[in-house]
């Protein structure tokens, strides 16, 4: 999830750096929304709700 995150960083960069500023947005919105799923998974693991086997 962490590559895909970052693949989309690096397109909504050089989307941003060619003017191509729908396809800029739409990368970094899935890069926010994975980066909130991430953040989430990180915390239910931490406290223990989720037990990774």
């Amino acid at each position: 999830m962490l590559e895909w995150i970052l693949i989309l960083l690096v397109v909504a960069a050089v989307a941003g750096l060619l003017g191509l500023n729908t396809i800029s947005g739409v990368a970094l919105s899935g890069a926010k929304i994975l980066i909130g799923i991430a953040l989430v998974l990180f915390l239910l693991v931490l406290f223990g709700v989720i037990a990774i086997a």
